[in-house]
């Protein structure tokens, strides 16, 4: 059931739920999420049952920004070095997520059995609406200090963007709070901050660049922490970091220009030696503007700016594949630091 996020009566439903054990369907800025009270266990196992996800990959806990999310972050981490506050400051609420040393007995299932945990702080106003429901206190019920909610879609599949992908691919059973279209489409920055330093572990929105100068430090990745030798620092699992994700029904293929365009033009030819009733199921997404694509191919033209581009990737990736496609070429997206997010995306969902 799809509920408008502006009724305070659908945010009411949302947070019962949502105590109760239940699931729902959470717009945020980033993407769309499938959510549950974060310290219930039995409710966190719906949403691995519900998604097909393995129980050891953890999902990201979204907290009120109440008094800046400290008090859920003191609820579920057992300490905060001082940039991962740095970045609370400076991103919170925003699409950037800290992985944090967990407290016992706190967010285990949600943690996938580690004992690190990924936290944020939701930008999006219906998510606050119920997170800020779910923390009032009464004399027959305790706060929820966060709501689990990794993507709501089929794990490893293309993420939702709309309420509409949500109920498509999981409802109609599910409680979904319709806040409209995401407004940045990719999921969020991942910052590990278990091992002294910020390490890079999933590209997002927030560059490379601002979180440096956010926390004063270098941000590195994995690799580069490994090659200073530093032993028995093990890189956390995290939402979104599996070699192939996001990916959509049809097989999806990178290309730059000059391939994408030789590639056209050979599936111009054999279409013109077969006839013009000859459809193959291909797409191609691209920027360059390419030259006698045949009408038989479904085109869509990829914005020239990175946020854009990233506003509408699922989306796009989505209709192609309603649209039946088994193809879809892609052009591979720049190589800086603004177009990483997208990028990275792209990259995971083309591995076979």
């Amino acid at each position: 059931m799809i509920l408008s996020a502006s009724a305070p009566e659908s945010i009411a439903a949302c947070a019962a739920s949502t105590r109760a054990g239940g699931l729902i369907g959470l717009p945020t800025e980033t993407v769309y999420g499938l959510g549950a009270d974060a310290d219930n266990n039995a409710a966190v196992a719906k949403i691995f049952a519900a998604k097909g996800r393995p129980a050891d990959h953890p999902l990201i806990v979204h907290v009120s920004s109440q008094d800046g999310g400290m008090s859920a972050v003191a609820h579920f981490a057992a300490r905060v070095p001082p940039f991962a506050q740095q970045l609370m400051s400076a991103f919170w609420p925003g699409p950037l997520t800290l992985i944090l040393p967990r407290r016992d007995g706190v967010g285990s299932a949600a943690a996938g059995g580690q004992a690190s945990i990924g936290l944020r702080c939701p930008a999006h106003p219906a998510a606050q609406a119920v997170l800020h429901a779910l923390r009032e206190a009464s004399a027959d019920q305790a706060p929820v200090w966060g709501i689990a909610a990794p993507s709501a879609n089929r794990f490893g599949r293309v993420s939702p963007t709309t309420a509409a992908h949500v109920d498509s691919e999981l409802g109609p059973d599910l409680l979904i709070l319709d806040g409209g279209p995401c407004d940045l489409g990719i999921e969020s920055t991942i910052i590990d901050c278990t091992r002294g330093v910020p390490v890079l572990l999933r590209p997002g929105s927030i560059s490379r660049l601002q979180i440096e100068q956010a926390c004063g430090q270098k941000l590195l990745s994995n690799e580069e922490l490994l090659a200073q030798q530093v032993r028995g620092l093990e890189a956390p699992k995290a939402s979104g970091t599996l070699e192939s994700h996001y990916a959509p029904n049809a097989k999806l293929r990178l290309m730059d220009a000059k391939a994408l365009q030789t590639a056209v033009n050979l599936l111009g030819d054999v279409m013109y030696q077969q006839g013009s009733e000859t459809r193959p199921s291909i797409a191609v997404y691209a920027r360059t503007a390419l030259q006698k694509v045949p009408l038989s191919i479904l085109l869509r033209r990829m914005p020239d700016d990175a946020a854009a581009t990233a506003h509408q990737l699922f989306a796009a990736l989505r209709g192609f594949d309603d649209a039946g496609v088994k193809l879809i070429w892609v052009e591979t997206p720049p190589d800086t630091l603004d177009w990483e997010g997208v990028r990275d995306r792209l990259q995971r969902a083309s591995v076979s």
